[in-house]
């Protein structure tokens, strides 16, 4: 793979990912949406399909890691660093661009959004938070969230019929669903340093009316919890398998 290749494949991967899976959380939570009020399972599993478009897309490109803890993950296991900062690079521009198209593609309920008397909060479309907020606590979901993401991820890889099949990446985003299920209640499983991160940045940046603070209190927590589960998910699976 070039590093061109890289770089584009998870631009356009991430930012697919981030398009289903902010725009899932907008249309259940955006009033004048016709998935108002569409609950969780909805989200978890728009999130799952965001996950399953976005790296079938990119994986003929970059392998379609589209999270810098599953990168982090497979560097520490093997031992590899050179495109590590190529592969975080795209991700974090893809985040950004598919919360714009996100933006974008909600404009009219966001402007309706800010003119409703009860009108909604924004950030959560686009970064979580959480639902107690306790830093060590939180931090710690992240890190064991994202060892389920990764490690899993990385066992996957010597299954050889998966790869060959092209259904790992298929399972994968079952596995994003049955996390979002599972393990999301605390803080919204960012798992994903890049999906948190990158759409913060597109929230503080964008004219969304009413939209509030963007949390840069909170804003360390989904990116560090993912990359030590990330980081700890690669040298379990060094040692283990």
């Amino acid at each position: 793979m070039s590093n061109g290749d890289i770089f584009v494949g998870e631009i356009i991967g991430t930012a697919i990912l981030i398009l289903f899976g902010a725009g899932v959380v907008a249309a259940v939570v955006l009033n004048d949406s016709k998935a108002k009020d569409a609950g969780w399972v909805v989200i978890a599993f728009g999130w799952g399909f965001g996950v399953l478009a976005g790296a079938y897309t990119a994986a003929p490109l970059s392998g379609g890691h589209l999270n810098p803890a599953v990168t982090i993950g497979i560097a520490v296991d093997t031992g590899d660093w050179d495109k590590v900062p190529l592969y975080i690079a795209g991700q974090v521009v893809g985040a950004i661009l598919g919360a714009v198209l996100c933006w974008l593609v909600y404009y009219a309920q966001f402007q309706a959004n800010a003119e409703e008397e009860k009108a909604q909060p924004t950030l959560g479309i686009f970064s979580t938070a959480p639902a107690i907020r306790n830093p060590v606590a939180n931090l710690v979901t992240e890190i064991i969230a994202t060892m389920g993401l990764v490690l899993p991820i990385l066992a996957f890889g010597l299954t050889k019929g998966l790869g060959e099949s092209g259904t790992a990446i298929l399972i994968v985003a079952f596995l994003v669903t049955g996390i979002g299920l599972s393990l999301g209640g605390p803080t919204g499983y960012a798992i994903n340093p890049a999906r948190d991160l990158g759409p913060r940045i597109t929230h503080a940046l964008l004219p969304i009316p009413n939209k509030g603070t963007s949390d840069w209190g909170y804003a360390w927590i989904p990116v560090v919890g993912p990359l030590i589960g990330g980081a700890l998910s690669g040298l379990i699976f060094n040692a283990a398998f």
